[in-house]
């Protein structure tokens, strides 16, 4: 993820771990050209038909996005919207193929064999300068840009900004929050993580977090000013997890997994919990939603933002990683005028509207996010957080973080040796800058 610089990429609470699963097997299936378009489809989409249909044209288009936009009981979206996206063509004679491909494996899979990958593919942005670099993605323009520009906070713009080139057309941040059975907290106990386990632990039920994963167990150490790049954007200011503040919290870690009421939230266990009724909160975001909803019974699921702890006599704020997800356009498809449209019509506010009405994916459209400014969810989406950066040194930073995770939760790292891991930790982050 080698970078030119982004501007202004730490924000606090102003956006709006995907899924992962692999490439599957292609779906072939010409789409259905009778297929009636909305009426209030995006007026960029619109201007796109209206300026291309005097052109013949035929072309097989690929699209992967993740299994859940492709899930009958979701509506089968993917091929919902591209068959509106056809019948708003009619001069364009477009036959689909659909494959499974999760925002976070995007990367790895077209980057592969680029040439071979989908035209059309849906992206986390922490993977964009790899993209980038293995020429599988082209810069946008023209009125697309204008388009995203338009309709985009200026801070969810920047996450698929690399200098002055914009790569992709977002349709939701990337970001956690939480989840919690209202049956067992009020509004008011979730708002701390050390009473929730004490009200977690007098009712015989478990907070479940994800502290082995590298994406969450940042929030605890960036609430008490540790810091990724300066800005997030300066490699040559490294990651700074040095000094009390960063043992000070590996040391409150160590306390919070010793904890009867605390429990790690590993291979699906914390779902899994929420269904047997043993977890009580749980730590993931809106791409969870169903299946949160279908583990409690809907009536019972509240959301909210990332909590405070207390570390000595401060409360801090934890602060999850946000960044965005959006729609990309290989660089090798032979089809670049028809993907470019493709991919800003499945994220044009039409189609962010019927994901969020589908899936629960919380848009970014601004006027959408306006008219959605009273729901729970978006405001627990909307908490405290930190842009996580996307420079080439922040590969260094997965590994260690992820081990820190692991050597907690095994007691590998105790109070004994803790500022001694934290080091460890540190240096390992920064051995490239050395």
């Amino acid at each position: 993820m080698k970078f030119k610089k982004v501007a202004a990429l730490l924000l606090a609470g102003v956006m709006c771990a995907a899924t992962v699963v692999g490439c599957g097997k292609s779906n072939d299936g010409k789409t259905d050209s009778t297929t009636t378009p909305k009426a209030d489809e995006s007026k960029a989409s619109e201007e796109a038909k209206t300026t291309a249909e005097d052109e013949k044209l035929s072309a097989t288009i690929t699209v992967w996005s993740p299994a859940e936009d492709q899930d009958e009981k979701n509506g089968n979206w993917l091929k919902t919207r591209c068959d509106a996206f056809n019948a708003a063509h009619p001069n364009w004679d477009l036959t689909f193929k659909y494959s499974v491909c999760g925002e976070g494996d995007a990367s790895t899979n077209v980057t592969k064999d680029a040439a071979a990958a989908a035209d059309v593919y849906m992206f986390a942005n922490d993977q964009l300068q790899k993209l980038i670099d293995g020429g599988a993605i082209s810069r946008l323009g023209g009125d697309v840009e204008a388009y995203i520009r338009d309709t985009n906070s200026e801070a969810m713009v920047n996450t698929v900004t690399v200098g002055d080139a914009v790569y992709g057309v977002p349709y939701t941040a990337n970001t956690w929050f939480m989840y919690y059975d209202k049956r067992v907290f009020t509004e008011d106990d979730v708002k701390n993580l050390d009473k929730m386990l004490e009200v977690a632990g007098s009712k015989n039920k478990k907070v479940s977090f994800k502290l082995t994963d590298s994406w969450y167990i940042a929030s605890f150490y960036v609430g008490n000013g540790c810091t990724f790049f300066g800005d997030g954007t300066d490699e040559s200011a490294g990651i700074d997890f040095e000094g009390e503040k960063a043992t000070a919290v590996t040391n409150y870690l160590i306390d919070l997994t010793d904890n009867p009421a605390y429990m790690t939230d590993d291979s699906g266990s914390g779902i899994a919990g929420l269904k047997d009724g043993s977890v009580a909160a749980f730590f993931s975001g809106s791409w969870d939603l169903s299946a949160v909803e279908e583990a409690l019974g809907k009536e019972n699921v509240g959301v909210a933002q990332a909590p405070t702890y207390k570390l000595g006599d401060k409360e801090i704020q934890m602060k999850p990683f946000t960044g965005s997800k959006a729609v990309a356009v290989n660089k090798t498809s032979p089809n670049q005028k028809v993907a470019t449209q493709l991919a800003l019509w499945l994220a044009n506010e039409e189609s962010q509207k019927t994901r969020y009405e589908s899936r629960g994916i919380i848009p970014c459209n601004t006027k959408l996010l306006d008219s959605l400014k009273d729901d729970k969810l978006v405001a627990a989406q909307n908490g405290p957080s930190i842009m996580q950066p996307f420079v080439s040194k922040m590969n260094a930073y997965w590994e260690p973080a992820k081990t820190m995770g692991q050597q907690i939760t095994s007691d590998a790292c105790t109070h004994d040796n803790a500022e001694e891991k934290t080091v460890e930790m540190n240096t390992a982050f920064n051995k490239e800058a050395l």
